[in-house]
């Protein structure tokens, strides 16, 4: 599986790509989302436990069902799966704002803490979700930060 990446709206062309998408519910994506410059904001263990709980608060999963994350010193992968009458970029903005709000009055920054947009993959019927699941939670493993899944504290899947 390739690399994801952030493709940020001001490039030329990018609002295009975005144009006619729809969101369908019960469909399975395989979300990115990029702190701004790629900055390792999560390497601080309270902040990045003060996200986990924005991605916990009850009226998020109501609306979807995060079935794998992981969340790295400068983003987050998740698949979810999204509930009836909820489109996904209302989801992921309702969880960006939510997180910039608290994690910029916890550690006192000021302006954007996501990169505008994010990356996101609806799985085809023929994927393997559980591959899927173990590429986004071995995230750490691939980037070094650990030799064991087990040992990185910021992860969680349904199947594991």
């Amino acid at each position: 599986m390739s690399k994801i990446r952030d493709l940020p709206l001001n490039k030329p062309g990018q609002r295009a790509l975005r144009r006619g998408r729809f969101s369908q519910a019960g469909q399975l994506y395989l979300l990115t989302m990029v702190t701004r410059d790629r900055l390792p904001v999560f390497r601080d263990y309270m902040l990045a436990r003060r996200l986990v709980r924005c991605l916990f608060a009850g009226d998020l999963l109501s609306d979807c069902d995060c079935q794998a994350w992981v969340l790295m010193p400068d983003h987050f992968h998740g698949l979810i799966q999204l509930a009836d009458g909820m489109a996904l970029s209302s989801w992921v903005r309702l969880f960006k704002g939510r997180s910039a709000r608290h994690i910029n009055a916890m550690a006192g920054y000021r302006g954007a803490f996501w990169q505008p947009g994010f990356h996101d993959h609806a799985l085809r019927s023929d994927e393997d979700i559980k591959k899927v699941a173990r590429y986004i939670i071995a995230n750490p493993l691939r980037a070094g930060l650990v030799e064991r899944i087990g040992d990185y504290p910021h992860w969680d899947c349904a199947w594991l």
